[in-house]
């Protein structure tokens, strides 16, 4: 029997660790709001990896006469693909994403025994093919999507990599690139059999200055290690995700990757300033260059920055880290309509200016969800919705007082109508506590059932429309349609509950959210990128050429569409 349900302990931010190691501040300022003065939150996370019941599940593989409509060869092969029908003995199954959705197998060749011979001199020991170890690397995070790739590749080398991809694609073979797993959009699984070509073993750090705080290493780099490994040296890495503990910085490219630190240090467009790159025929793209400023033609790194694996494999990356802050304040507010939220957000950002690093906010079910699945305590009392403000910057004094005067504003002028029963937090739990109502809404939503998931951009003033909208159009077949997100970047995460997953309800939500977000010109993906769920829905956030452009660099750099088929650009007739 399984010791906890995965949906639950496997999510992003499952069970993190936000921790402080500084002094905190004794002194009650007048504003009542609880104010986190510690040494930044940029430390250690911990959660549970999207594989975390494969040690506590006893796994089986049930081989039966059955294989998917897009499954090739027979099922009496030694791959067949009716070994992913079943595997787990203790998790529910998770239904083939051919399956579930209308899509056909393209016309790729299927790996042979000579095949697995040649990948084995290749990368020696490192070719997987029990079902049981590729079980966790077929199904994606949220386990709406499931794949029956029949091998998976641990390279270790750029060279490897090279060796893998100039076979695969003198063979015409599919690749499926794949990082830490984490993704929410079907994008790092098999849609059918496609060969998992895994960067886990590329984690090697290759070089630091300690001067100009710019980072290089291999693409299957933890973002949580290389946090640990600045950290350490006085920097922070520019990006932080609630799937630190998982999630590779080659996956974080690959997906321009958004998370909590967006509004203060910007997107991956910004701080990464170098890529090495895999083409589909084995060619290796060195632009790994560590400078700030290259105005020789064009900016090839940018093509494959936000690709999501179909243009080319990142195999090593180069990102500017800014400097460790050395003060960093934490405010949990609550505020009692929108309108509120936008008006603190405005004054917040007038009064904080350079120190404002983080803004977050929930509404009132998402607060429910936190305290009934995960019981967790809100540390203020009930309110229409929450907010966590966070500064950091140089000068303890100075933030502050900054944060002080911002506090009794809102609160003074009644946009903010409760703080907590304290000032000034004196421990790291308490620190922890903040971070994990926001954090770890995602485990929360999980455990009320299945998941529809949509991350959109939007003008922030519309922000909380659509939630209002889409709740009022479901009535009584949602059990919540909640909000939360990023507001400081116009990043909304909408997300609707249900028993079980419904095709007629999702027909009633799609393309009814991408309709409506094209309607503000907003953009259906704020961060989690396409993938397989939404490429086709490509259309409401870029016109009609800008597609087409796509689909031609894509046959220019991947003429046979070997990598990560079937994701990202909308299907083709």
């Amino acid at each position: 029997m399984c010791a906890a349900q995965a949906e639950v302990a496997g999510s992003p931010g499952a069970g993190r660790v936000r921790g402080s190691s500084g002094s905190l501040g004794s002194e009650r300022p007048q504003a009542e709001a609880m104010v986190l003065c510690r040494v930044p939150r940029w430390s250690v996370g911990l959660w549970a990896s999207p594989g975390w019941w494969r040690t506590t599940c006893t796994l089986r593989a049930l081989v039966q006469p059955k294989r998917g409509p897009g499954c090739p060869g027979g099922a009496s092969g030694l791959l067949a693909c009716s070994m992913f029908s079943k595997v787990s003995s203790c998790t529910p199954e998770v239904m083939l994403t051919q399956e579930r959705y209308p899509v056909q197998r393209l016309p790729f060749s299927v790996v042979s025994e000579e095949d697995l011979a040649a990948f084995e001199r290749i990368v020696p020991g490192r070719v997987v093919t029990d079902p049981e170890e590729l079980e966790v690397s077929n199904v994606d995070w949220l386990r709406t999507a499931r794949g029956c790739s029949k091998v998976l590749l641990r390279p270790r080398t750029s060279e490897e990599v090279s060796r893998i991809l100039r076979y695969c694609h003198e063979r015409n073979l599919a690749v499926n690139p794949q990082g830490g797993n984490t993704g929410l959009v079907g994008g790092s699984v098999p849609v059918f059999d496609e060969i998992i070509l895994s960067t886990a073993l590329m984690n090697q750090v290759t070089s630091f200055n300690s001067v100009s705080g710019i980072l290089t290493c291999q693409a299957g780099c933890v973002l949580e290690g290389l946090s640990r490994y600045v950290q350490e040296r006085d920097f922070v890495m520019p990006l932080d995700l609630g799937a630190k503990g998982s999630c590779h910085i080659g996956g974080n490219v690959a997906t321009n990757a958004g998370g909590l630190r967006f509004l203060r240090y910007g997107s991956l467009h910004g701080t990464v300033l170098g890529l090495e790159v895999v083409l589909a025929d084995g060619t290796v793209l060195d632009c790994l260059t560590s400078l700030r400023k290259d105005n020789t033609g064009y900016d090839l790194k940018q093509l494959f920055i936000g690709s999501e694996g179909t243009l080319g494999v990142i195999t090593a990356v180069s990102i500017l880290c800014p400097p460790r802050p050395k003060a960093v304040n934490v405010a949990f507010l609550g505020c009692p309509g929108f309108a509120e939220v936008l008006q603190t957000f405005s004054t917040c950002r007038g009064m904080l200016g350079e120190i404002l690093s983080a803004f977050e906010f929930m509404d009132a079910e998402c607060m429910q969800l936190v305290q009934q699945h995960l019981h967790l305590a809100s540390p203020v009392q009930e309110s229409a919705f929450y907010l966590l403000v966070e500064t950091s910057g140089s000068s303890t004094g100075h933030d502050a007082e900054k944060l002080g005067c911002f506090l009794e504003q809102v609160l003074g002028s009644g946009l903010v109508t409760d703080g907590t029963d304290g000032t000034v937090a004196t421990d790291e739990s308490k620190a922890q506590a903040l971070w994990a109502l926001r954090e770890r809404i995602t485990e929360a939503l999980s455990g009320d059932g299945y998941v529809y998931k949509y991350d959109v951009s939007l003008p922030v003033e519309r922000l909380y429309d659509l939630v209002t909208d889409l709740r009022a159009r479901l009535g009584s077949q949602a059990r919540h349609v909640v909000g939360y997100g990023h507001l400081g970047d116009g990043n909304l995460h909408l997300n609707v509950t249900v028993d079980a997953f419904s095709a007629a309800l999702l027909d009633t939500m799609e393309p009814y959210v991408y309709a409506w977000t094209a309607g503000q010109r907003g953009s259906i993906s704020a961060e989690h990128g396409l993938g397989f769920r939404k490429r086709d829905a490509l259309r409401y956030s870029k016109p009609p050429p800008a597609v087409r452009l796509m689909q031609q660099l894509k046959a220019l750099l991947d003429p046979k569409g070997i990598l990560n088929p079937y994701k990202l650009l909308p299907t083709q007739a």
